[in-house]
């Protein structure tokens, strides 16, 4: 570490506005001139990465728009189990784009050098191991898998092909989280405690009513494929299929989908491998559409004491129902501060607070049930073992980070993927980080559904 960097770090007593126009931070500098040099470098011809998109949901069009802001990477192929999105591919990528409703078509492709996978979740472990074993770099969207139990294959596969493997929670390359953890080590909030974290929402489509098309139909969609590996069998259900997060069968409800943005943040800010205990509540409280899962979902986490950090609790709620209108935060508390984040890694806030070094007299207090010898004699003590300074709480400005306008931790995310698919480097964020920040969140349905505490090992990834 620099010795101005080392100066910035120890400034967390001053108000310190980091934005576009002023990057004050050299930390935030630095970062700024390594995106300026990723712009700049010449891609040659074989430095060209080919990708396919299989699913093409929602996030799979905003996954391969992201990837291609990157340079040097072309589309040459896309998946989907619904013939409109294959057609909607070609009306954005042209008319030449190859499609199919077949993932295997995809991966035994000889020209294609990296996979996303944006399928619903109970696809994402299967056709990432197939798409390894193929040879493919696999760009997974989150969570890494369905169920706990594949998530150990999954990583045996990825250690034993070689491939590249990136989960796809940006805030681990969002530069506001960067910047957060920096703050973080250098003991700007002091020891770790707690931390709150949540995502609120008010209307259908943040609840996962998604529209769906008019020509929906066994025709168009392929049902049967798309069920093949759930162990329930259900007739055509255009609800399912469109909607697939709202059922257990295909997706990992508010846990799986929410839950693990906010502990992808967590364990990197942090440094941790994981929790210990896990115990979650819930309900269906507002969005009655069939759904099998809640709506409302809360949990309380514990984190033991490691090298990497000291204990601490952690709270997550998802609300599909908030009358706050729609909210996400993350809140990072110590016992000198607080990092408060929201959004999705555009910035951050600092409040530092610390107690004075005298413990206080008066007030609220018993001092005044004692009777005025006794009050006087306290007081003449108290005075006399603290002055004026050690009876004042120390007073600091915030600290603000704010990431340049214009910023998309997904573009960043996806351009680190891609140098690790050119230049073999580890990515930032791999299977087993990524299974360590889902596996708690799946434990949350587990505790949920079942009704009991999950028991977590962090270090061997396993429950207890």
């Amino acid at each position: 570490m620099s010795t101005d960097r080392r100066k910035f770090l120890k400034h967390l007593g001053t108000s310190v506005l980091l934005t576009s126009a002023s990057l004050t931070s050299l930390a935030a500098k630095e970062e700024n001139e390594i995106r300026e040099l990723r712009a700049q470098k010449r891609i040659t011809p074989n430095d060209k990465i080919r990708i396919a998109t299989i699913g093409m949901g929602i996030m799979g069009f905003n996954d391969t728009r992201a990837a291609l802001t990157t340079e040097g990477v072309e589309l040459v192929g896309a998946c989907d189990l619904y013939t409109g999105r294959l057609a909607r591919a070609k009306e954005v990528y042209g008319a030449g784009l190859y499609t199919t409703g077949d993932y295997r078509d995809i991966i035994n492709r000889k020209d294609i050098d990296a996979v996303i996978i944006a399928t619903s979740d109970n696809w994402h472990s299967k056709i990432a191991i197939d798409a390894m074993r193929a040879g493919k770099a696999v760009y997974s969207e989150k969570p890494m898998v369905h169920q706990i139990n594949q998530g150990l294959a999954e990583i045996k596969a990825q250690q034993e092909t070689k491939m590249v493997f990136q989960v796809g929670s940006q805030r681990v390359s969002s530069i506001a989280y960067k910047k957060a953890k920096e703050m973080y080590e250098s003991g700007a909030i002091g020891k770790i405690n707690s931390i709150e974290a949540s995502f609120n929402r008010q209307d259908a489509l943040g609840a996962w009513q998604y529209t769906m098309p008019l020509d929906q139909s066994v025709q168009t969609v392929d049902w049967s494929r798309f069920q093949s590996n759930a162990k329930i069998k259900y007739d055509y259900d255009p609800k399912r299929f469109f909607r697939w997060r709202n059922y257990r069968e295909y997706g990992t409800g508010v846990a799986g989908d929410l839950f693990v943005h906010l502990l992808s943040g967590i364990h990197f800010i942090t440094g941790s491998k994981g929790p210990e205990k896990i115990f979650s509540i819930g309900d269906l409280a507002y969005w009655k559409d069939s759904r099998n899962v809640p709506d409302v979902m809360s949990a309380v986490i514990h984190y033991g004491e490691t090298k990497e950090h000291p204990a601490f609790q952690v709270t997550l709620r998802v609300n599909f129902v908030s009358g706050d209108g729609g909210s996400s935060t993350t809140k990072i508390t110590g016992s000198e501060g607080v990092i408060d984040l929201g959004g999705e890694g555009e910035g951050f806030t600092i409040r530092k607070s610390k107690m004075a070094e005298a413990p206080g007299i008066g007030g609220w207090d018993s001092l005044f049930t004692y009777t005025e010898v006794q009050q006087k004699a306290l007081m003449d003590d108290y005075n006399k073992r603290y002055n004026d300074a050690q009876k004042t709480r120390p007073r600091f400005a915030d600290v603000t980070y704010r990431a340049p306008d214009g910023y998309n931790a997904s573009n960043d995310h996806f351009a680190n993927f891609f140098d690790s698919v050119r230049n073999k480097t580890k990515v930032v964020e791999d299977a087993v980080f990524g299974f360590r920040a889902a596996a708690p969140c799946l434990a949350c349905n587990d505790s949920y559904f079942e009704n009991r505490v999950i028991r977590w090992d962090a270090e061997n990834m396993k429950i207890v």
